[in-house]
């Protein structure tokens, strides 16, 4: 028997998954919560400032790996033949010469600046419409392939806020790598900046690469965008990889450490999203959803079939960055599972400062209350929501707290809740905010379609999907489309398993390694024919209030 890994960056923890390549029988994982992370170290969310310390990474990398290894039947670790990684993106990190991440070094160890820059900081708003700005009135149009836009959330526009904000870093950042390439690198031993195998995913997506601008945006482009800038194209790269290129063997040091052979094959990496909807066996047409804090909308296309086409407001389209060899499609909403925890935080707010204070019991029994209590609010409001009639509370509500990805990103956009009324109590509101996010999605899916890009079908993966009978029927009802939910609870590092047997030579494309390997369907949510029609009158006042809060608020 033969296996590979699948290692599996999220937003809050890493998870490794062993997977038999011959059957797909996930035969072990385990997880790591990032413990910085945890705490919040090097983020101000009133700022939207959100770091994360290559520590983490590290730390989750060997424990995971490890770990998951102890779990699997013995035999496993020496007929393991390759990993491959995924990760959140664009989550990039400034380095030294070597590779090295800046707060991996003497004099940055606390500085969030020198920290990896997590794909929902939007401190570079700023910087993001000076790209589109220029990019509108330059001779050739950089933000073509992504949609028309560029977004606070991505490469450039993160890079050139923290080297405005930081002469210290500014002076000491040789490069920058994005966290999808930086993890193959410290595998393989790879580092240098210059000949490191850098992701097609996440450079035609997140950095403007494309083989049309020879590469990067022009110097020229760069230096007009600001001087700053001067000099780093040529301290970047030039080619870019898809995930079934191969970026080297296991180094020694990690082999011994992970208790693997120095033979096992490392991948390319991906974003997190991009493998998901491979783990989740997408097809032609099919849209994948990655349902979690975010929303990730994956397509793909036949190259034949897309052609020359440009589809306007979504978040890129790249050869290759999901399946090689066709068109990658990604859309998207900032924030999906984040707006529920949101609305949970608003409620904890007595337990955490009221209740966590009280003398009447003891700190035992205390954190019990609260504890009991906070575990359960989703789902009795959920089990609550679910008993309201339709527009019945007169709430309307917009998925935009963390700016809006897709379509036309603009992250300086707020949320909104209107409709109010006395007898607004939590679960309407609640109810009201899950309508919102399928709205969301809707607004993508018509996005696709008004560019001439069918929908023949969804395919659901992520926490939320396998969590929530609520969101995914109001989602189903709200599109008007049956959604499937792919089987794998990991199908983000199932991808990446299927990706790494590809890289091992197991199988000789994705395709194949998807038949073999994958776990089907779950469940299947049918629209109700009722539900849809009451939600497109609920839809029209969602895009009406969308226009007031965007044109006139």
């Amino acid at each position: 028997m033969k296996y590979t890994i699948g290692l599996d960056y999220g937003s809050d923890s890493v998870r490794s998954l062993i997977v038999n390549v011959e059957t797909g029988e996930e035969v072990a994982s385990a997880v790591f919560n990032y413990p910085r992370w945890k705490k919040q170290m090097y983020c101000d969310a009133a700022k939207n400032r959100f770091r994360q310390h290559p520590k983490d990474y590290l730390e989750g990398l060997e424990y995971t790996i490890v770990e998951a290894l102890k779990q699997a039947p013995a035999g496993v670790a020496e007929n393991v033949v390759g990993i491959s990684v995924d990760t959140t993106g664009s989550t990039p990190i400034a380095v030294d010469e070597k590779g090295t991440p800046l707060s991996l070094t003497p004099g940055f160890e606390e500085n969030p600046n020198a920290m990896f820059v997590l794909w929902k900081d939007h401190t570079a708003v700023k910087e993001a419409e000076e790209i589109n700005q220029l990019a509108k009135n330059w001779k050739i149009d950089f933000t073509k392939f992504e949609g028309g836009i560029y977004s606070s959330e991505w490469f450039w526009a993160k890079l050139l806020h923290v080297i405005r904000e930081d002469a210290g870093v500014y002076r000491a950042a040789y490069s920058w790598v994005e966290h999808c390439d930086w993890i193959p690198a410290i595998l393989t031993g790879n580092t240098n900046p210059k000949t490191l195998k850098r992701s097609r995913c996440a450079a035609g997506h997140k950095a403007m690469w494309h083989e049309a601008f020879n590469g990067l945006p022009s110097e020229d482009f760069l230096v007009k965008l600001d001087p700053l800038l001067s000099g780093l194209r040529d301290r970047l790269y030039k080619e870019t990889f898809t995930c079934d290129i191969s970026a080297g063997k296991l180094t020694p040091e990690w082999a011994e450490k992970l208790g693997l052979s120095t033979n096992v094959v490392v991948g390319v990496g991906a974003f997190d999203a991009h493998l998901g909807a491979v783990g989740a066996e997408i097809e032609p047409y099919y849209l994948s959803k990655v349902m979690g804090t975010s929303t990730c909308d994956m397509l793909i296309v036949p190259m034949e079939e897309v052609g020359d086409k440009l589809v306007n407001g979504i978040c890129g389209q790249v050869d290759g960055s999901i399946i090689p060899g066709m068109m990658g499609l990604e859309a998207g909403q900032s924030a999906f599972g984040d707006i529920y925890a949101w609305f949970k935080q608003v409620l904890e707010w007595p337990l955490q400062n009221i209740l966590a204070e009280t003398i009447l019991v003891d700190d035992a029994t205390k954190q019990k209350l609260i504890d009991e209590t906070s575990d359960k609010i989703i789902a009795k409001l959920s089990e609550e929501a679910a008993k309201i009639p339709i527009a019945e509370s007169g709430i309307v509500a917009l998925d935009w707290m963390n700016g809006r990805r897709t379509p036309d990103a603009n992250q300086a956009l707020k949320g909104a809740i209107a409709g109010l009324s006395l007898g607004s109590d939590a679960p309407r509101i609640f109810r009201a905010l899950v309508e919102a996010t399928a709205f969301g999605s809707k607004a993508i899916n018509d996005r696709f379609i008004a560019e001439g890009v069918r929908i023949d079908g969804v395919i659901a993966l992520g926490a939320v999907a396998k969590k929530s009978p609520l969101v995914m029927q109001i989602v189903a009802d709200v599109l008007n489309m049956p959604i499937k939910v792919a089987r794998s609870e990991q199908a983000c590092a199932l991808g990446s398993a299927m990706a790494a047997a590809v890289v091992a030579g197991v199988y000789k494309n994705t395709a194949e390694a998807q038949k073999k390997m994958g776990g089907g369907i779950e469940t299947e949510y049918h629209p109700i024919p009722e539900n849809v029609e009451k939600y497109k009158a609920l839809y029209e006042q969602y895009k009406k209030l969308g226009q007031f809060v965007e044109f006139d608020f």
